[in-house]
């Protein structure tokens, strides 16, 4: 009896062995079954899905960025050149108004009066000089023949004299006349937009004097001001003197830039900030900028050949510093401390920390430690 129970025993060990050894090949037991299905697997589970890309030699735009106001490349306050009531008003507020559209009118009766008037008094003393033109050469053949004395010969040349400039001064008044009554029409000087309506019908306006009528902004073209620290200023006059410097202004809300030049350097750095202050000047056909409106300012003054980039989205920012994720040849990821230098395009410039052809890690890096496995899901 008990032999049989030390038999039973072994087999009933030996029974729950194989039961264990059947259990650890299960499909949930973390080892990879070679019917589960089609799709490939990393060979461990504990490997994390990155997207990565290739650090790389070549050449990076030197850019400087700066936050920029837009600024009308004209401004004209329209005024009457002469005192009137304003008889209509022909513009809408905020309105683009090219050069030559009529803005206000004024009441120009009183002008066409003053114009009749000079006319007459035109017509009236020109016919007086017709007049002492006839008397003249009359004494003048009276002088010649010696019938009048010098006297009253020299008395009717100065008469047809002081008639010949009265004519022309009349002449002038009706040529004065037309002016302010034209002035009664009010054009705008340049095309722009309009400001807030100022003054209605009905309201007297003085001669170049307030009330202003309107003030337009030139915004086709348009400036666009911003200021850059000082110590670039060398690198910026050289950069100038071989080309233009090509400027680009993002305003709010948009993705796409509005190309443009610099045209102007401050001729003064501003002590209290040690900035200097710039100008680009942009076509601005459309009318994206706006003056008053702050803008995105990227100032492109060349290229930089021969320098180590890598995609700008690989840059991660450590207490120590920037740094990145290196795949290894294994791998796994390690993690290497940089120093960057110029961004431009979404590529950013490696000073010190990468060499070419290394593998750095462009998207995942939130489940990343040091030692991490990975596979790649997309890059290089």
């Amino acid at each position: 009896m008990s032999k049989f129970l030390k038999v039973f025993s072994v087999v009933s060990m030996v029974s729950l062995a194989c039961v264990l050894a059947a259990c650890g090949d299960s499909p949930g037991s973390g080892q990879p079954s070679a019917t589960s299905g089609a799709i490939a697997r990393p060979q461990s589970t504990a490997a994390v899905p990155v997207i990565v890309a290739k650090v790389q030699r070549s050449s990076i735009p030197v850019e400087l960025h700066a936050i920029g106001t837009g600024r009308a490349f004209k401004t004209v306050s329209v005024e009457s050149q002469v005192a009137g009531i304003v008889k209509e008003v022909h513009y809408q507020p905020g309105q683009y108004v090219k050069k030559g559209d009529l803005l206000v009118t004024l009441d120009d009766s009183p002008f066409v009066a003053a114009l009749q008037q000079a006319q007459a008094t035109l017509a009236r003393d020109q016919a007086q000089a017709k007049l002492d033109q006839v008397e003249l050469r009359r004494y003048k053949e009276l002088f010649q023949q010696g019938i009048v004395a010098r006297e009253q010969y020299d008395q009717y040349l100065a008469t047809d004299s002081s008639a010949r400039a009265t004519v022309a001064a009349d002449q002038a008044a009706v040529e004065t006349a037309k002016i302010h009554l034209s002035y009664c029409s009010i054009y705008a000087p340049i095309s722009g937009v309009t400001g807030p309506q100022l003054v209605y019908p009905g309201a007297t306006v003085s001669a170049n004097s307030t009330p202003v009528l309107v003030v337009i902004n030139q915004v086709s073209p348009l400036y666009v001001v911003f200021s850059v620290p000082q110590q670039y200023l060398g690198r910026i006059k050289q950069s100038m003197a071989g080309s233009r410097l090509p400027v680009q202004a993002t305003p709010p809300g948009s993705t796409a830039p509005e190309n443009g030049y610099l045209t102007f350097v401050d001729n003064t750095v501003n002590t209290t900030t040690g900035t200097i202050e710039l100008m680009g000047t942009f076509a601005n056909g459309d009318h994206r900028l706006w003056p008053g409106q702050y803008s995105n300012v990227v100032l492109r003054l060349g290229e930089q050949q021969n320098v180590v980039i890598v995609p700008s989205q690989a840059i991660q920012a450590g207490q120590q510093g920037d740094f990145v994720f290196v795949v290894k040849p294994d791998m796994t990821v390690a993690v290497r401390e940089v120093k960057t230098g110029q961004t431009a395009e979404n590529e950013t410039e490696i000073l010190q920390g990468l060499e070419p052809g290394e593998t750095v890690v462009t998207d995942g890096q939130v489940r990343l430690v040091p030692g991490t496995k990975v596979y790649f899901t997309k890059g290089l």
